[in-house]
């Protein structure tokens, strides 16, 4: 999986590998004028040849030389950090883009089975870590090799035996930091998702605190918190306790490999084949060997996290995602409205039947009710007219059509949907009503509001149709909310219609007022009414009847209460007092 993590990554890093390889020419520049300097201060050392003996000259010339290269080296450095972050923050909003093309992909099962929390961790918590590890991965990563193999080259060439000293101890420090980083990413693993639990309980909780209150769930909830918080604390603190230990190790095995250094090029000092001069450059250099270690241990450290977050992302981006359109897929146009479910089976677990054997026949411009108690297919019927969900058997079809057979989006256009949970973005009250036909004009919003009756509840906000409503619409009532999700589908008025208990939030005089738009708009149109309160549908053109996912009555209102059966007896039960 790690292996597999780091081809994703370096797949996106392709894009940008003109940037890339400047990066990595900057970064051998750069070093290249850095390991020039410890020459440049040796000479000026060995320019002070004793007392009353020094070249002033050449030691105020090998310094300031040593001064141009060092300024040179610290722009190349900052250049080469602008280029960084700009691959590393272009990296990273691919792979949100990407993210969120994909949840625009994504079955409804999918999203239905899996927290949202966790998957809002996945693509801003992780790519955040994922980013700051591969920030510090180009910065010090890219810089430390170029610097190890520099230094190297360069202590050849002063005194390829002491070169030898450092050569010999190098591996105990790779391996070391080898060691811990393999052992340290499952916990890294763990940390992400454990960090991913929080988020979703946090979101959880945010999002339903009136409930949390009303029901005294706060102790429960802080309880929940605090298990995941206590989980997560122990994981973090065990994954970086691990990791910490890579660079005092690091340090402690480059030191000796400093000390031997000092020691060998003493020697040699002594035998005269180094001037101090050079001995000075060479001690230089091999701090400047031992440097990138120390970094890149903590480099090291930060991938490990880096890969976790990202192996969590891509394991997001590799989820599969809705059964696309068929390559064949038409468009459906000029729908008049027929809509046919022949032999229509399905579950959302295949050990728990809900819908089996369902055959239903809708002639274009019929009121279909849909009644019935919890659970028994409503919804999950509706979710099959509009394809949120494909049957496990048998065929739905629009004027003929299997709607397999036709593309997602035509299929919706056709459709106007008020649903009994209401949703708006976050923008004005304008770009909430037109989200269906962008291209509205002011005329025909207004038409719409007023025939939903919003307009005046509209007209009354700061700044009327151009109100800024935050994320949800919190400022507004839930039956306000209710009455700007009727008015998108007044504004389109697609051939079909589906109302799954559109009327829920709104008092009873706007009820009547809304039955009466709903009367004018559903004229010559297909349309599909969830009710609970039976008093809505009474001049439905049929009524369905559902009971664990099956219609057991059909026909008109009279037609049902005639039958005394189950809609009778749901209807008295609604009706009991009233006829008392």
């Amino acid at each position: 999986m790690k292996k597999g993590t780091v081809k994703r990554v370096l797949a996106y890093l392709g894009s940008y590998r003109i940037y890339l390889a400047l990066s990595l020419l900057l970064a051998a520049v750069s070093v290249a004028f850095t390991l020039y300097v410890p020459i440049r201060i040796g000479r000026a050392i060995d320019a002070v040849v004793g007392k009353g003996a020094v070249d002033f000259s050449a030691l105020l010339r090998h310094l300031a030389v040593a001064g141009a290269f060092a300024l040179a080296a610290a722009l190349l450095q900052w250049i080469m950090s602008v280029i960084n972050n700009k691959i590393t923050y272009e990296v990273v909003r691919d792979i949100r883009s990407d993210a969120m093309t994909h949840i625009q992909e994504l079955p409804l099962s999918y999203l239905d089975s899996h927290a949202y929390g966790d998957i809002v961790s996945r693509v801003i918590a992780d790519v955040d870590q994922f980013a700051d590890g591969l920030l510090m991965g180009f910065t010090n990563f890219f810089t430390g090799v170029v610097t190890i193999l520099g230094t190297l080259l360069f202590m050849l060439l002063l005194h390829p035996t002491i070169t030898l000293v450092v050569v010999l101890l190098t591996p105990l420090s790779l391996f070391v930091a080898r060691f811990i980083a393999k052992h340290t990413y499952q916990m890294f693993r763990l940390q992400s998702s454990t960090r991913g639990e929080q988020t979703a309980i946090i979101e959880e909780m945010i999002g339903n605190q009136r409930v949390v209150q009303a029901f005294s769930h706060e102790e429960k909830a802080l309880e929940a918190f605090d298990e995941v918080n206590d989980r997560l604390a122990a994981c973090s603190l065990q994954a970086t306790f691990y990791s910490s230990l890579t660079n005092p190790t690091t340090r402690f095995v480059n030191s000796t490999v400093y000390a031997a250094v000092a020691l060998a090029g003493a020697f040699a000092a002594i035998g005269g084949s180094i001037t101090v001069g050079g001995l000075s450059c060479f001690l230089s250099y091999a701090g400047q060997y031992a440097k990138p270690f120390n970094e890149i241990s903590g480099v090291i450290t930060e991938l490990q996290n880096a890969l976790a977050c990202a192996a969590r992302m891509f394991d997001f981006l590799d989820s599969a995602p809705q059964t696309p359109d068929a390559p064949d897929a038409q468009r459906l146009q000029n729908v008049k409205g027929n809509v046919t479910l022949s032999h229509v089976s399905f579950s959302y677990r295949p050990d728990q039947k809900l819908i089996e054997d369902l055959n239903l026949q809708v002639k274009a411009g019929n009121r279909i009710a849909i009644v019935g108690p919890t659970g028994c297919g409503k919804t999950t019927l509706i979710n099959l007219l509009m394809r949120f969900y494909d049957t496990t058997k048998g065929s739905v079809s629009v004027d003929g059509c299997d709607v397999r057979q036709v593309t997602r989006a035509s299929l919706r256009q056709n459709y106007g949907m008020v649903l009994q949970e209401t949703w708006l973005m976050e923008g004005t009250i304008r770009e909430n009503i037109v989200m269906g036909k962008p291209d509205a004009t002011d005329e025909e919003i207004i038409a719409a509001a007023k025939a939903s009756h919003a307009h005046s509840f509209i007209k009354r906000l700061p700044q009327g149709y151009d109100t800024l409503l935050s994320e949800n619409g919190d400022e507004l009532s839930q039956g306000q909310k209710q009455l700007l999700c009727i008015t998108r589908v007044m504004l389109c008025l697609p051939p079909m219609l589906i109302l799954d208990e559109a009327t829920s939030s709104i008092d009873t005089r706007t009820e009547l007022k809304i039955q009466d738009a709903f009367s004018r708009m559903m004229k010559g149109r297909t349309s599909f009414i969830v009710a609970h309160r039976l008093s809505t549908i009474c001049d439905a053109d049929r009524i369905l009847v559902m009971k664990d996912g099956n219609i057991i009555e059909q026909g008109t209102h009279r037609e049902l209460l005639e039958q005394k059966g189950f809609y009778y007896h749901l209807y008295e039960s609604q009706f009991a007092s009233a006829g008392e």
